[in-house]
This record gives C-alpha cells, structure tokens and sequence, in this order.
C-alpha cells in the first residue's frame, strides 16, 4: 500500500465506530500471529497526563541506550506521530506497507464470518506489528479510551500498568461516577501485576488497592515528596529527586511546563525505579539528559515569545484546571483565548474555569464531525457569559493569523480540543515561515 492508500484504508474504518471489547482485536492478532505476545510494555490508562508520562519514561528509556516503542493518540498534524521508535515516526512506506499486511488478515477474518475491526483497533494492530518487525526492547503503550475493553489491552501482562489522572470524561462509554470511570481505567491491571498509580485523592486510591488485592497485583506507593520545584520560567522547570530505591539524589530540568507535570513525573519515576528493579539499567545521567529534552506538542507548548503564542491540548474540566493553574503560574495578566470544541462535550464548565485568565475569547470550529461551529459557540458564551468579549472567527487559520499579527503585548492561548490544537500549530508555524 501506498502511504495515501493507507491513511484512507484506516480513516474510511471510523464508519465501523467505536466497540468495547476485546474479542475483535483478538481475532485479527491470531491471523497476524499475535505479534503483541512478542514485545513487552509499560501499559498507560488515564484521563488526563497519559501522553506526558508515556513521552517520559520512553525518553529515559531512549536515553539509557534502549530501541524503545511509543504508540499515543491522538495525532496532532501527522498520523505517524501515533506509532515512533525512539522519537522517530513511523515512515510513511513502513506505515503503507504494515497496513497492507494488517488489510490482509481483515480480509480472512471477513471471509470467515467475523466483523470489520475499529479505527483504533486497526491502529493498534499497525503499532503491534511494525514494533514486532522492528524488534523493540520495550513498548510505552498509551490506552486510547478506558481500559478494560481498549483494545491495547488485549495485550498480556505489562512489565508496568499505570494510571495517570482519572476525571470525568467520555461518560457515554465509560460511566457517570468517577467510581465507574475509575473501573474501567483499571481494567488494565493484570493478575500478580505491578500498578503505578498518579497522586490522586485518597477515594480513588483506596478504589485501585482493593482491586490490585483483587488481582493479587502488587501497589507501589508515590512518595510525592521526593520531587520539588526549584525554580520554574516559560524555558522549563528545575527539579530536585531526593532518591529512591536504586537512584540517587539529583536535579534535572524538566522541560514541560506546569505542576501538573511535575506530578506526571513523579509517576514517571516511580515507574523508573520500578523498571530498574526488574533490571532495566537507568541511570541519574540518561534521566537528567532525558528529561531536558522532551518534545511533547501540544501541551503548553509555547510556538512564540514574540508574541508569546501557546498551544494547548486540554478538553476537559481536569485538563482545563492544569492550564488554568499554568497560566497562574507563568503570565501576569488577562490572555486572549482562541477556543474551539466539540459539541458533544460538557464545555461551558470548562468555559467557566477560562473567564478567571481570560480577557477576549474568539471562537473556531474543529475539523472535525462533532465539532461545535464557531458561530454556536460564540453565541453560546454571549448568551452565559454576556461579561466576556467574544468573537467567532471563520477559521483556525484567522485565529493563527490574529496571534501572529497581533499586539505584542497579548498573550494567544490556543485551546479547547486535540483536534484543533493541531491545525493551530500547523497555522502558526506556516505563518512564522513567511515573516
């Protein structure tokens, strides 16, 4: 298959939808031969963080001289961001032609009576068979949605499971109570497995021991002690390790920005100690040189200081909050919103976490089928929200071009959904080019 060919082939499989459960992903591995059964993971649920904290630990694993895969969702501007092996994307020919091959298991299967696979079960698929042909030390595997009936989780048991934030989201598949959230989210949790948990309240961690009792999986407790801000600007974080089991004391620089990072590190350090425990060599150095250089975009990504434009992928309330208190934390003053949602989104309390930082809000429509227009939007915080100055603007593109042109003194805030983000950074960064 040629690249095109591909991307249509695994785009024109969204019309199959969405189906928890793993009886389907399961079947179309035994016609490629179960190439998941041939790797070993560190296997990553959550709402919010799982991103950050994949990007993390499969850069320290880089960094300690290991051929590390990486498979998140969503992408930002190129599909091969989902599937890297040490930073690297997936090429366009090895994606054409591993999805060539995984076509012609889905043909048997229909053949034999079974259903046409998701999207994201053919996703997964993709990312198994090129890490298995490319014969990688170990895969940092980010759940697409939930857990329990993720198609990522039809793999056997981790070397590492770890849930990162859990808050409501996706509440059409996943439940309407954390707690129910919280199930499914640990539904990644094998027997006599080893469970990494994200700081979080004490309800939700009481929830995820008694299921690891359960399983007889074994807990491993966040000391969030051992990781403090020494000192933070828009060029990244300076933190202090006080040590664990197998590191020493050290100082690194982080270079994501926000607590919420912070906390999204110290998972990704215990999840470290916990590697060099089963015999993984990491030492303070590729942690340090690690650490330093994370690229994650879209995450308070700050595309320009002159203006200072900055992109982030938050969409939901949780994520809205870590933004909110980033915000707080770097700039001084009022910023200018872009926003843009999806409809079938609770999006006005996120809105109205957005009002405490925000001055000006112009409004864009995601490319995407359930995206709210620009137009709806707009007259939507007019009508909750008739304080703030509003304005729906015909495309992203104009939202890039008012951050670009704008006064320098402004601060641009790209926000809302994952899948605008990405076209905003496209929009920006073309823009730069013809300054």
């Amino acid at each position: 298959m040629e690249y095109k060919e591909a991307l249509d082939f695994i785009h024109g499989t969204y019309a199959f939808g969405i189906k928890l459960g793993l009886d389907n992903i399961g079947k179309l591995l035994e016609y490629m031969d179960n190439p998941q059964d041939k790797l070993k993971f560190v296997h990553i649920a959550g709402t919010n963080g799982k991103g950050s904290t994949s990007n993390m630990i499969s850069n320290v694993l880089k960094h300690s001289g290991y051929k590390v895969g990486l498979f998140i969702s969503p992408f930002l501007e190129e599909f091969t961001e989902r599937i890297q092996i040490n930073g690297t994307q997936i090429s366009k020919e090895s994606l054409g032609r591993v999805t060539g091959f995984v076509k012609e298991s889905i043909d048997k299967m229909i053949e034999n009576g079974f259903p046409h696979p998701s999207e994201f079960e053919v996703v997964t698929a993709i990312g198994f068979q090129y890490f298995y042909e490319e014969r990688v030390d170990i895969v940092t595997l980010e759940v697409g949605m939930g857990g329990r009936f993720d198609a990522t989780n039809i793999i056997k048991k981790p070397e590492i499971a770890i849930i990162t934030s859990i808050a409501l989201d996706h509440m059409q598949y996943l439940g309407n109570t954390i707690e129910e959230i919280t199930f499914e989210k640990a539904g990644i949790i094998k027997e006599n497995g080893d469970v990494v948990l994200y700081p979080q309240g004490i309800k939700i961690e009481n929830q995820i021991r008694q299921i690891c009792i359960d399983r007889n999986a074994v807990f491993h407790t966040i000391n969030s002690d051992l990781l403090k801000i020494k000192s933070t600007s828009l060029s990244g974080q300076e933190l202090s390790y006080a040590g664990g089991k197998n590191l020493s004391a050290f100082n690194f620089i982080l270079s994501l920005l926000g607590k919420h990072q912070v906390a999204n590190c110290i998972t990704a350090m215990s999840a470290i100690e916990l590697l060099i425990d089963k015999g993984y060599s990491i030492s303070e150095n590729s942690i340090q040189n690690a650490m330093a250089t994370i690229q994650f975009p879209g995450r308070f990504e700050v595309l320009s200081l002159n203006p200072t434009i900055i992109i982030d992928g938050a969409h939901n309330e949780n994520g809205i909050d870590s933004l909110v208190n980033t915000v707080k934390t770097y700039i001084d003053k009022k910023i200018v919103l872009i926003l843009g949602v999806l409809a079938d989104k609770d999006f006005d309390p996120m809105i109205q976490k957005l009002l405490e930082v925000t001055s000006k809000i112009y409004t864009v429509t995601p490319n995407n089928p359930r995206a709210k227009s620009s137009e709806e939007l707009a007259e939507h915080i007019k009508n909750n929200h008739p304080e703030i100055d509003v304005q729906a603007l015909d495309s992203i593109s104009d939202g890039a071009n008012i951050a670009i042109k704008g006064s320098r003194e402004d601060i641009y805030v790209f926000v809302g959904s994952l899948y605008m983000i990405g076209d905003a950074r496209s929009a920006v960064r073309s823009l730069q080019k013809k300054i």
